[in-house]
């Protein structure tokens, strides 16, 4: 069986609405089911499945995940908002840029866009609403900032990018603070672009400050301080050499329960166990996803598939700076249509030795596929931030993507520059 079909069966099994983690152990089987002589056979698939989620790595998803869920039942994110609407919130876009800065810490936090999505845009989206904001762009400017979920470190794409390619953890967490630092600025020039050009209403604004102010800055501070450091305290042990990203993400679960029980005492014991449940069924379906996409890979492998994209894409695409254009395009549409696990397990092999033949390093590839696939989060037809942005809000998808669409044109100024300035990823390794 030729690659070709192989990949026609998986783009029919995906628009007949299969869910992806069957469609992909579909195609594994196949090219074994037809051709005997194939190494590739059902047990080889299975022990590929196993031992593709046989990792020590992987066990930062599951715990980054389960962080992430204890914060947002905990309000953390909700700690963090107030300490930076009282900085920001008398400024012109105050209150819109301390929502992109809140999924900013959130995002180094959860490590995962939907997430970040969830726990800020349940807070913060019906506060813009109250504030006068229209409904569309508070829900889209959630939604957008949400992907800086995937971008700063700890971040579960990264993850996946280093199992898949072998590169360090922690070298990829690094690759992403100034990238994700640039498109969180980007994101809030285009808030103040916005707001100076439609207005706010600065009365009710001053209403929510004057409410805020009355606490008092240090009563701010006090209840904020255990959110902010938050990150500190994860990325510190992760660079200090402390701890291995595996093990900061425990660490990140014990400090969120012990926050959210003793300090905010805003979950409750008999909580956790629902707690720990959602976490399960959130990470359940990443994990069936995680050992199919693997054994796929292993498979496309075995057909010397990404030797043969990489032989073709090099005879027709010998121009340096084309070649990258095009691998974004490709990246930019795989986004679109896939989750961005199996994406970065399929494509990774296949597209890395292509991009290290004309001499980019594989960190400042890993960041550029992240990005990438960080739009897709946003661009329908998958574009999971819409969805959990819409099913906060009730607008429908397709408007929350026209009004990010702004947006959504600044990250992609951002992937320009991240793709032909290696020094913005690569600067805090040297």
């Amino acid at each position: 069986m030729s690659a070709v079909v192989v990949f026609i069966i998986f783009a029919i099994c995906l628009v007949i609405a299969i869910p992806i983690s069957i469609s992909l152990g579909i195609v594994a089987v196949l090219p074994g089911a037809f051709d005997a002589s194939f190494t590739a056979s059902a047990g080889y698939v299975i022990r590929s499945m196993v031992g593709g989620i046989d990792s020590f790595p992987l066990l930062a998803v599951p715990m980054f995940v389960l962080a992430g869920i204890l914060m947002a039942h905990g309000k953390i994110s909700e700690k963090l908002f107030d300490v930076f609407v009282y900085f920001l919130g008398n400024k012109r876009a105050g209150i819109p840029c301390a929502v992109i800065i809140t999924c900013l810490f959130y995002g180094a936090i959860s490590g995962s866009a939907p997430a970040t999505v969830a726990a800020v845009g349940s807070m913060t989206i019906p506060l813009l609403i109250e504030l006068g904001y229209e409904k569309d762009f508070s829900t889209a400017i959630v939604a957008v900032a949400g992907g800086l979920g995937v971008i700063i470190p700890p971040s579960i794409p990264f993850i996946m990018y280093a199992m898949a390619t072998g590169e360090s953890v922690s070298e990829l967490f690094l690759a992403g603070i100034v990238p994700g630092m640039m498109i969180s600025a980007l994101l809030i020039f285009y808030a103040y672009y916005y707001c100076r050009r439609h207005g706010e209403d600065r009365e009710k604004i001053q209403a929510k400050m004057d409410q805020l102010k009355a606490k008092g800055f240090f009563n701010i501070l006090k209840e904020s301080i255990w959110a902010l450091l938050s990150p500190v305290i994860v990325l510190g042990c992760i660079y200090s050499g402390v701890a291995s990203p595996t093990e900061a993400a425990v660490i990140s679960v014990f400090y969120s329960l012990f926050v959210s029980l003793f300090i905010y005492r805003s979950i409750k014991v008999k909580q956790i166990w629902g707690i720990m449940v959602e976490a399960m069924k959130t990470y359940a379906p990443i994990l069936f996803i995680l050992a199919t996409s693997t054994a796929f890979s292993r498979v496309l492998t075995l057909m010397q598939v990404p030797q043969d994209v990489s032989a073709w894409i090099m005879t027709h695409f010998s121009n340096e700076i084309v070649l990258l254009i095009v691998i974004n395009v490709v990246l930019l549409i795989v986004g679109m249509v896939m989750d961005t696990t199996p994406a970065i397990l399929i494509l990774s092999p296949i597209l890395l030795p292509i991009v290290e033949h004309v001499g980019m390093n594989p960190i400042h590839f890993g960041v550029m596929m992240i990005v990438n696939l960080a739009v897709g989060f946003v661009t329908p037809p998958v574009g999971v931030n819409l969805f959990v942005a819409s099913s906060l809000t009730n607008v429908p998808m397709m408007q929350i993507a026209k009004k990010a669409m702004p947006m959504i044109g600044y990250f992609m100024l951002a992937l320009l520059l991240i793709t032909f300035i290696p020094a913005i990823s690569l600067c805090l390794l040297s």
